[in-house]
């Protein structure tokens, strides 16, 4: 007789697309829609190759900075949000912009404003060159300090020990940035706290997920692009809460064979910024390799919604009455 198989996949959910990346590259291809190619944007919309690679494909041009784009064109601000200098520098060209900024990114931004018009100043725990931080620390760049872990905290210099807040990045790992926090805590007791959770509900519920499969599992594959911080977290998260190994691809092509010598489970779960497809795609290879059982282990469920940009809300009611016209 055969021997039975015990290979499955334990399917984390929730995983994949969050609202503010949803609402963003909806943004870029309404604004294709309305407006046609081209259209430009500032960085990647979102951290994820494939979704690049699509939008372009179908018109959109990705510069690194707003000077690359011809005067009085048409540019999208990604969902990693930008600093005011770089609107300043949109409108020196008469750039017509639209902004898909994460809504919960930008609740970051204000509250740096409204701490650095106290005087207080910002640790900003997230990690340097990122976009994400880059546009936050913009908005008080001489209030703000980049925590980047927390073996930085023992060498921060701060004007007033008593006047300290922190402020984090949206999609960093829930655990190191409490660990930042409570060794912030011990060197300024007096530190104070954002007046809601900076890290967004899309980065904690996929890190839930993951601590959930991790134990189960011989292995975890994340789909997501190496630039996705929430995506190179999870596999961090997936490793210290006990998966023997884990691995973050960007589609199945590079899934490698040695991974899966001796493993009976394997766990999937992909970045807020990775599309479904991605996922069939590695689930189909995992069947063709005799994983085809397929279990989802569900931790939350996810049903918030953005609206689009206003700049696209306001085109699509002139196209509108256009029509009626």
């Amino acid at each position: 007789m055969p021997a039975t198989t015990t290979k499955k996949v334990l399917l984390a959910a929730p995983r994949g697309y969050c609202a503010g990346v949803d609402r963003a590259v909806i943004a870029v291809e309404k604004a294709l829609e309305l407006h046609g190619s081209p259209i430009y944007v500032r960085k990647e919309i979102v951290h994820n190759k494939y979704v690049v690679e699509t939008l372009t494909e179908r018109g959109a041009i990705f510069v690194d900075e707003t000077d690359e784009v011809p005067e009085g064109a048409r540019v999208v601000f990604s969902a990693h949000g930008v600093s005011p200098a770089v609107r300043e520098s949109a409108d020196s060209r008469n750039l017509l912009t639209i902004d898909a900024t994460c809504p919960l990114v930008t609740k970051v931004h204000k509250e740096a404003v409204r701490f650095a018009k106290s005087d207080q100043t910002i640790l900003l725990i997230g990690h340097t060159g990122h976009e994400e931080v880059e546009g936050t620390a913009g908005e008080a760049p001489e209030h703000t300090i980049v925590v980047n872990s927390p073996d930085d905290v023992d060498d921060i210099v701060v004007p007033d020990p008593d006047n300290v807040v922190w402020l984090s990045q949206t999609t960093l790992s829930v655990d190191e940035t409490m660990e930042t926090v409570r060794r912030l805590r011990e060197r300024f007791p007096n530190l104070q706290d954002p007046p809601s959770d900076d890290i967004c509900y899309a980065t904690q519920n996929r890190q839930v997920a993951v601590k959930k499969i991790a134990p189960q599992a011989d292995l975890v594959i994340v789909v997501g692009s190496a630039n996705s911080s929430n995506s190179v977290r999870l596999v961090e998260v997936a490793l210290q809460s006990g998966a023997n190994a884990s691995y973050r691809i960007d589609r199945a092509a590079e899934l490698e064979e040695e991974w899966f010598e001796g493993v009976e489970t394997v766990g999937v779960t992909s970045g807020a910024s990775v599309p479904e497809i991605l996922v069939r795609d590695v689930l189909d290879a995992l069947s063709a390799r005799g994983y085809e059982t397929v279990e989802e282990v569900r931790t939350a469920t996810e049903d918030l919604m953005f609206s689009l940009p206003r700049e696209i809300r306001a085109d699509l009611k002139a196209k509108e009455a256009a029509g009626r016209a």
